[in-house]
């Protein structure tokens, strides 16, 4: 089957890559524009940019995805349809009526529709989660469903992980579908869930919850991201790994050292920040931070509530 495909990130990098090994080579790649990133703020292209190129596809990033000569080069492509996944902007009329768009979105829908499916299920504790592939329609990932499939989410999964296997199940889903064009159902009315994008205020450990589910909010923001914890004076501690320390031994969001190990009190539970990333700095074990801060003192103060950041 003849298809354009329209994605942005390395999740949409990894679908194409499938796709454009299947009997359903994309005739045209469109992704954003280049954007600058990282700390020196260098423009870079989107992953799926760079794939297309690997790849040898033909590739577009406009600024405007419906302006006249953007629709004009997606019609001379002749798709029979579009593939979409994360392409990260609104897709509107014509295109809606004009083909049929298929959308990998990664989670078992109606549960977590929206940007950020994969961080939210992990936060909330899913116990599984998955792919869908749904007919694109105005409303946010509401469409019918084609295809769905899930993968179970274990204790020691973070975002890297788990979207490593979700990239491999929605490529194939995709190919599939295209494969042998299922009919579609409507997505059920019960247990609509949404996954808000991530903001800043979700990058602070939030000490109000269980430790449990810190734990798994500093799994779900790594390493894409990352949580961090607000030190005095402005700074920020990244937290790349911890674990649940058995009970608080102060109130929640006092930080505390304890033979050698730094600790969060949360609400419900202790939680051991078991690798950080100082302001500036690399990952490195919380011990190895703690022997070279200044002075070597301990660390004891407490988080205000409203010292978490403002989304």
């Amino acid at each position: 089957m003849r298809t354009v495909y329209l994605g942005t990130s390395s999740f949409a990098s990894a679908v194409l890559r499938r796709l454009a090994a299947s009997d359903h080579r994309p005739a045209l790649v469109i992704t954003r524009p280049d954007a600058r990133r990282g700390r020196g703020r260098r423009l870079a292209p989107p992953p799926v940019a760079e794939t297309a190129r690997e790849l040898g596809l033909e590739l577009i990033q406009p600024e405007r995805l419906h302006d006249a000569d953007v629709l004009a080069r997606i019609a001379a492509a002749e798709p029979e349809a579009l593939a979409v996944c994360a392409y990260g902007a609104l897709i509107r009329e014509p295109l809606l009526s004009a083909y049929e768009l298929l959308n990998v979105h990664p989670s078992l829908l109606p549960r977590w529709r929206g940007a950020a499916p994969i961080e939210r299920a992990i936060m909330a504790g899913d116990e599984r989660t998955g792919v869908s592939i749904i007919r694109l329609v105005e409303a946010l990932d509401a469409g019918p469903v084609c295809l769905q499939d899930g993968v179970p989410i274990g204790p020691g999964d973070d975002f890297g992980s788990l979207s490593e296997r979700l990239e491999r199940l929605g490529g194939d889903l995709l190919v599939r579908a295209l494969d042998e064009r299922p009919g579609f159902v409507d997505q059920a009315a019960d247990g609509v869930t949404y996954a808000h994008k991530i903001e800043a205020r979700d990058r602070a450990l939030d000490f109000a919850q269980p430790a449990e589910a810190v734990e798994r909010q500093v799994r779900a923001l790594r390493p894409h991201i990352g949580a961090r914890l607000p030190l005095p004076g402005g700074e920020f501690l990244g937290v790349s790994h911890a674990r649940v320390d058995g009970d608080a031994l102060a109130p929640a969001g006092r930080v505390r050292v304890e033979e050698g190990r730094l600790l969060l009190d949360c609400d419900r539970g202790a939680l051991e920040l078991t690798e950080v990333r100082p302001p500036g700095g690399r990952p490195m074990p919380a011990e190895a931070w703690l022997r070279g801060r200044p002075g070597a003192e301990p660390i004891g103060f407490s988080l205000e509530q409203d010292a978490r950041e403002p989304g």
